[in-house]
């Protein structure tokens, strides 16, 4: 599948979440991903399971885990602690156009496989280090997971029942944030290698991520100087726009602006909120949240959710159903929109979620199923020069899988 970036060569050294999700977008957009592993294991997310994928005995292959961040990519299983190893990726890295890494600070200097070492080979070399907590700094030595930073990063105090405990999101939301903030990254060195021949070294951190994508939340906190509250289901700034009971289910209301507020008024018999002082402006509303609330409260419970669904449907009042997973996706707009699909691997089908990145109204979900552990292996060292005695000989020793 060719793509906008047919040709660019991606050498993928990261595992678990952030940078295989950074890897897996720009195999979408065409690259050529090659994602280096450690024989025996390889990355980390193919044993995170249950549930596994499952060949046609009922046998696991990998964890559900490990294929939502890896389609697209060609498995190289390669001993990096090995000088024949460090000596294949760096040829490898020689000839690629970009570099993810999400080891520790420091953690590729000692096989000679760092971004500043690879630089010297290949001057035209992109490189992208995704860690905890950036490249300096008094935490830079430290490991960082996404539910940790969601802690220090302050998402899971605006998280959860107003109270009740803190909590993290349903989501590694952390790692996939800092994914596509790296493949931002990474393509805009690219664009500016097209004018300079120089590549760049870019420094991306799941802290500053997390910071960043706090968005109104730290803003609000720096204009008011106080800190945010959690408010469950419910918005901050925006009044109604949470969710609600109704006879038989819930559903979550967003109401973004004054007009829409005129219609939802309207539309439960309470044209006269719309002129009430009280309630007329998104400022008043949140203002008077709670008693507003509860009068809401008491009228969507009077009837079915789907009732209600269908009622602001036609009058333009942006609302929808609290869905399971299973639910979303077997909901009829994401069947119509192709986001659920299903790609083939050695006689295994590979359930995948699409790509949501459309060009030209053609979708960027690569075809390529993600490998199995060394899949790859022979056919890159072939593309590299070696020939089949050369590479069996590496098999021997161990130095690839």
């Amino acid at each position: 599948m060719s793509g906008p970036l047919d040709g660019i060569v991606v050498l993928d050294m990261s595992r678990v979440l952030a940078g295989p999700w950074a890897g897996q977008l720009l195999a979408d957009l065409g690259a050529q991903v090659i994602k280096i592993e450690r024989p025996g294991s390889g990355d980390d997310t193919r044993s995170w399971g249950p549930p596994w994928l499952e060949d046609a005995a009922g046998d696991p292959l990998e964890a559900a885990y490990f294929l939502c961040a890896n389609r697209g990519k060609q498995s190289l299983a390669v001993d990096i602690t090995r000088p024949e190893g460090q000596a294949l990726v760096r040829e490898l890295a020689s000839r690629a156009d970009i570099l993810l890494e999400n080891f520790k600070v420091g953690g590729l200097k000692k096989y000679g496989l760092d971004y500043a070492s690879l630089h010297e080979l290949n001057p035209g070399l992109i490189g992208c280090s995704i860690t905890g907590f950036g490249q300096d700094g008094p935490y830079a030595h430290r490991a960082g997971y996404d539910f940790m930073i969601q802690a220090m990063g302050g998402l899971m105090s605006v998280t959860g029942d107003a109270e009740g405990m803190p909590m993290k999101t349903g989501v590694a939301i952390t790692d996939v944030m800092t994914g596509l903030y790296a493949a931002v990254g990474v393509l805009a060195a690219l664009h500016e290698r097209g004018r300079t021949g120089a590549g760049r070294h870019i420094d991306v951190a799941l802290l500053d991520v997390q910071l960043a994508t706090l968005a109104n939340q730290a803003l609000n906190t720096l204009v008011s100087g106080r800190d945010p509250q959690r408010h469950g289901n419910a918005h901050p700034n925006i009044v109604p726009y949470q969710a609600f009971a109704c006879a038989d289910g819930y559903l979550v209301l967003t109401v973004g602006n004054d007009s829409q507020f005129v219609r939802f008024a309207t539309l439960l018999g309470h044209p006269e909120w719309a002129t009430d002082p009280a309630y007329a402006t998104n400022g008043a509303r949140v203002a008077n949240r709670d008693t507003l609330v509860a009068l809401i409260e008491a009228c969507l419970l009077a009837r079915p959710r789907d009732a209600w669904l269908a009622d602001f449907e036609t009058h333009g009042i942006p609302a929808g159903p609290i869905n399971t997973i299973s639910e979303s996706l077997h909901d009829p707009q994401v069947l119509h929109r192709g986001m659920v699909t299903t790609l083939e691997r050695g006689g295994n089908a590979v359930p995948q979620i699409g790509n949501p990145l459309r060009f030209d109204g053609d979708g960027q979900t690569s075809r390529r199923a993600p490998p199995g552990l060394g899949q790859d292996s022979d056919s890159v060292l072939a593309g590299m020069g070696l020939n089949a005695e050369q590479i069996e000989a590496l098999r021997e020793q161990g130095i690839i899988a």
